[in-house]
């Protein structure tokens, strides 16, 4: 059963003319997408921060929560399994939040084009 679908588009221009990309991938980034964004040259690491920050905006709309304690964003880490397929996982301190909830599964797809990122989540109960 499909517990909420949330979407999110990011304009990386936005991205882009922030004056410390470093300030908002601290804010945002869990510690494993930290060490994936610090490898990447300074193109990359706006559409990587577009491209998070749409996944986990998507997320938090098809959970219905929006960004609120305990949900942060630095909680949630979008990461790629072997076959490069986006995947959400979660920081310990919300797994039973999620779990309580009742979801099962997640599903994320996520595209850039023309400077823009764009994340849909479907939620699973």
């Amino acid at each position: 059963m499909i517990y909420g679908v949330g979407t999110d588009i990011c304009k990386l221009s936005r991205i882009e003319s922030m004056k410390s990309l470093d300030a908002f991938a601290e804010k945002i980034l869990s510690d494993n997408e930290k060490k994936i964004f610090s490898s990447k040259d300074e193109t990359q690491k706006i559409k990587f921060l577009g491209l998070q920050f749409a996944a986990k905006e998507a997320f938090v709309k098809a959970l219905g929560t929006g960004f609120k304690k305990p949900m942060m964003p630095n909680q949630i880490s979008v990461l790629r399994n072997d076959e490069g397929k986006p995947i959400i996982e979660f920081d310990e301190s919300i797994k039973s939040f999620i779990n309580d909830l009742g979801i099962k599964s997640s599903h994320v797809s996520l595209s850039d084009d023309g400077g823009y990122a764009v994340a849909f989540v479907i939620l699973e109960a």
